[in-house]
């Protein structure tokens, strides 16, 4: 079904109302400032609803959504909606870029950025990954990012096994966070079931590999859930990997499948995860950074974007009244 923005917004602000109203003392704000988080959108997810689903979803559309809806800002994703990101340099296109946002009230909190060569067997190729690395995060910084993103996605590239990937993937994080850290941030990084790095023991072994309080990992629910069995408890791998290591959520549902490439992503309450329970879990375990609400290959990006912030502000109705 075609929906658009417009017929959406009417009646999901009016829904966003009521749970509100049933919500003192929160605001029209995803998070007040006692709050422990902070609610982003992600343009991956109308990225890919709009090539996947054939929808159009203009920029400025989005970014009045997102103002009007309460969220605190955007994760930039490379390619969309229109060419890469700007050098650090380019003063004059940095500037403007982050001024488009903060005219809305956004914060560009981060970006998405790839690359295997991160973890190749040659050291010049990690080398010259390294210095587009420091480039990115730099960027970051000038357009008001809290830390920077990384998916570490492609073959052995030259590696003779996995765990000496690994090794070669924790020494550039390694630096990486150096960078991070210099810089006032930190990255995280995301692993998914398709990837090369897709299981429990892969994403320790790369935090132990990094050995960087500037090195963290997304929690996304659905590649947590896949990665653990699909059993619809993504928080027992949260649990067991510990939330300290988180460095930005992905918050999403999932029935456990995978789709296009990677887990299936569903709004918040569609899946078989109990979303609340990962919230809270959250919440106990000291998490006080960004979670963004992840519509990756969902038909209607603006739907599950506000289901996922709805949820949040359910868990942080339960908090208040704590």
């Amino acid at each position: 079904m075609q929906s658009s923005r417009r017929h959406f917004l009417a009646g999901s602000l009016l829904a966003g109302a009521v749970v509100l109203a049933k919500s003192s003392p929160l605001t029209a704000a995803a998070a007040s400032a006692d709050a422990p988080w902070k609610c982003g959108v992600g343009l991956n997810g109308f990225m890919s609803s709009g090539d996947h689903f054939k929808k159009t979803y203009p920029l400025w559309e989005i970014l009045d959504y997102a103002a009007q809806a309460g969220f605190n800002g955007v994760e930039l994703v490379e390619g969309w909606p229109m060419g890469g990101y700007p050098d650090y340099e380019e003063e004059k296109r940095v500037a403007a870029l982050r001024r488009l946002y903060n005219q809305y009230g956004l914060q560009i909190y981060t970006m998405q950025t790839g690359g295997a060569d991160s973890y190749a067997s040659s050291a010049e190729a990690r080398r010259e990954w390294l210095a587009r690395f420091r480039r990115l995060a730099t960027l970051c910084k000038a357009l008001g990012g809290d830390f920077i993103g990384h998916w570490p996605g492609g073959g052995l590239e030259g590696n003779k096994t996995v765990d000496e990937a690994i090794k070669h993937l924790g020494s550039s994080y390694r630096e990486a966070s150096k960078i991070c850290a210099d810089l006032g941030m930190h990255m995280s990084f995301e692993i998914e079931p398709p990837f090369l790095f897709n299981t429990y023991e892969h994403l320790i072994g790369i935090l132990e590999a990094a050995d960087h309080p500037a090195c963290r990992t997304n929690y996304d629910p659905s590649h947590f859930d896949v990665m653990s069995g699909s059993k619809g408890k993504p928080e027992d791998m949260l649990k067991r990997l510990g939330v300290q290591h988180i460095g930005h959520v992905h918050l999403t549902d999932t029935d456990g499948t995978q789709f296009n490439g990677t887990s299936t992503h569903l709004p918040c309450g569609e899946g078989h995860c109990d979303i609340q329970a990962s919230l809270h879990l959250l919440h106990e375990g000291g998490y006080k950074g960004w979670i963004m609400i992840d519509a990756w290959m969902t038909e209607d990006a603006y739907y599950t974007t506000q289901k996922g912030i709805d949820a949040v502000r359910v868990a942080q109705q339960a908090f208040s009244a704590e």
